[in-house]
C-alpha cells in the first residue's frame, strides 16, 4: 500500500506530510481534519460559515485559520470536501469554473452516496479525485476521534490511486473498504437504513414506554437493544425472535390494537407514525422468518391479516408453505 510520501503533489514540508484544506467544518469535516492532523499532516485552512461550525473548528482544529474556499484550495495539497451530498456537485463545478482546482492536487470528498464520478471537473483540471466515506455517526466533538479506531470507510478511487485513499484512511485509524463506483448509492442506502432507522425505531419504542408512564425508557430499552444489535451482527437472521418470528398472531393483533389506540389518543401527537412503522417492520420480519422456515404453513397470511394490510414484496405468496417456490 502506498504511503503519504508517495502521494502526487506532496511538497517538501516533511517527508510524507501533506498540507490539507478542510471545506466544511461540520461534524465530519472537523473530526477527519483533526484525525489527519493527529497523523502529523498540516491542516492549512478550514472553511466555516455558521457560528456552530466556527466553534467546532476552534475546538477540534485550534490554530487553523478560517479562510475562504479559494484561499484554501490555493494552499492545499489535499482538499477534503465535507459538505452535504446535494451541495457537493454544485460546489465542485463552481470551483472548476473559477479555475480553482490545481493539477496534481488530491481532492477527497466524504459523501456516502457519491463515488468519484461527481468529481469529474476535478479530474478535468488535472487534480486527483478520491471518495472516502466514514461509516460512522459523529457528534462533532473530540470523543469522535476515538470512534475512528473501529470505523470502516467506504473508499472509491481510480485503481492506480486506490492505495492512496486507503493509506489516508489507515492514517486516520480507520479500516478502508473498497466500494465500486456503481455501488455507492446502494452502499449508502444500507448504512442509512441501518443507522438512521435504528434511531427512529428506538425513539418510537421509547415514546410508547413514556406514554404509558415508564419514567426512564432508556433503562428498559438499552440492554435489550444492545443485545439485539450484537446478536444481529453476530449471527444475522438467526437472531430473529419475538411474536412475528414465532407466528404469535394473537399477540401481533393485540399490538396493532394497542398502537392504534395510542395514535388515536388526543394527547398522542407524533404517535401515528409508530403504527405504520410497526406494520412495515412486522411484514418485513414475517417475510424473512418465512424464508427461513420459521413459520408454520399459512401463518404468514394470518400475520398479514392481523397487521391489517395486504402482503408487500413481489417475491412471496403469504399463503405458501415454508420452503415452497414463490
Amino acid at each position: 500500500m502506498s504511503t503519504p510520501s508517495d502521494l502526487p503533489g506532496a511538497r517538501s514540508r516533511r517527508p510524507g506530510r501533506l498540507g490539507i484544506g478542510v471545506i466544511g467544518a461540520g461534524r465530519v469535516g472537523a473530526v477527519l481534519g483533526a484525525a489527519l492532523r493527529a497523523a502529523e499532516h498540516a491542516v492549512v485552512g478550514v472553511s466555516a460559515v455558521s457560528e456552530a461550525s466556527r466553534e467546532r473548528a476552534e475546538l477540534l482544529l485550534p490554530g487553523v485559520p478560517v479562510l475562504e474556499i479559494p484561499q484554501i484550495l490555493e494552499r492545499s495539497e489535499l482538499v477534503l470536501l465535507a459538505v452535504p451530498d446535494d451541495a457537493l456537485g454544485p460546489l465542485v463545478e463552481g470551483l472548476a469554473k473559477l479555475g480553482a482546482w490545481q493539477p496534481g492536487q488530491l481532492v477527497a470528498h466524504t459523501s456516502g452516496r457519491h463515488g468519484v464520478g461527481i468529481l469529474a471537473p476535478v479530474r478535468a483540471a488535472g487534480a486527483i479525485p478520491l471518495a472516502i466515506h466514514p461509516a460512522m455517526t459523529f457528534t462533532g466533538m473530540s470523543l469522535d476521534l476515538g470512534r475512528l479506531a473501529d470505523c470502516c470507510f467506504g473508499v472509491t478511487a481510480d485503481p492506480a490511486m486506490l492505495p492512496v485513499a486507503q493509506a489516508l484512511v489507515v492514517e486516520m485509524g480507520g479500516e478502508p473498504v473498497v466500494v465500486a463506483e456503481g455501488d455507492r448509492v446502494a452502499y449508502h442506502a444500507a448504512l442509512a437504513h441501518g443507522s438512521n432507522h435504528l434511531v427512529t425505531i428506538a425513539s418510537q419504542a421509547a415514546e410508547i414506554l413514556s406514554r404509558i408512564g415508564i419514567e426512564n425508557p432508556s433503562a428498559v430499552l438499552g440492554p435489550l437493544l444492545r443485545a439485539s444489535l450484537d446478536n444481529a451482527l453476530s449471527v444475522g437472521e438467526t437472531a430473529l425472535t419475538g411474536p412475528v418470528a414465532r407466528g404469535d398472531v394473537g399477540t401481533v393483533a393485540a399490538h396493532v390494537e394497542a398502537l392504534a389506540e395510542l395514535g388515536a389518543d388526543p394527547g398522542g401527537a407524533g404517535s401515528a407514525d409508530i403504527l405504520d412503522a410497526y406494520r412495515a417492520m412486522a411484514r418485513a420480519t414475517a417475510v424473512r422468518a418465512d424464508r427461513r422456515g420459521m413459520l408454520p404453513a399459512g401463518r404468514r397470511a394470518e400475520l398479514e391479516r392481523a397487521l391489517g394490510g395486504s402482503p408487500t414484496g413481489s417475491d412471496a405468496d403469504p399463503d405458501a408453505a415454508p420452503g415452497e417456490d414463490r
